[in-house]
């Protein structure tokens, strides 16, 4: 017979710990991420509690680190701007504090670097021959992928597309 899980929860919660321990190496995750997925095994709002305390106290979560490597990584990766990086953030759940130590890893030369690199690439892609509405389906692009509009525009104005 498997050993029985006492009434103390003893075993239950080393599992529980193992299992969000497992789930937090393999990436940067939220709390909620972990919330989440402690209760899709069937746990006990108590030992997911307990276990979430475990894996902040064991540095296992950190969301000052995971905003960092998310707005790191889509801005790095998939070429996202600000607005759409602090949109997933919010989404996630995560403190106005975390999303702006998030934000700081983006660097604003880089970020105009992009944002330049970006709409040379559209321009190139678009068939378009009219430049009103060249400028303006690369406006919608680089919106669509989170930039502040009024830099785009500004951009595209003084750009002489």
């Amino acid at each position: 017979m498997a050993p029985d899980k006492n009434s103390s929860g003893g075993t239950i919660i080393q599992e529980a710990r193992m299992k969000g321990a497992a789930f937090c190496a393999y990436q940067e995750r939220t709390q909620q991420q972990v919330r989440d997925k402690l209760y899709a095994l069937k746990l006990d709002s108590d030992t997911v509690e307990e276990t979430i305390a475990f894996l902040i106290a064991e540095n296992y979560i950190n969301e000052e680190r995971f905003a960092k490597a998310y707005a790191g990584g889509k801005f790095r990766i998939k070429h996202w701007g600000r607005v759409k990086i602090k949109l997933g953030l919010k989404q996630l759940g995560l403190s106005d504090y975390c999303i702006e130590k998030g934000m700081q890893e983006i660097q604003e030369e880089d970020y105009q670097c992009v944002m330049e690199k970006l709409v040379a690439k559209r321009v190139q892609q678009l068939q378009e021959k009219d430049a009103y509405k060249r400028k303006h389906k690369t406006a919608v692009y680089l919106i669509g992928k989170g930039y502040e509009s009024d830099m785009v525009w500004d951009y595209i104005r003084n750009s002489g597309l």
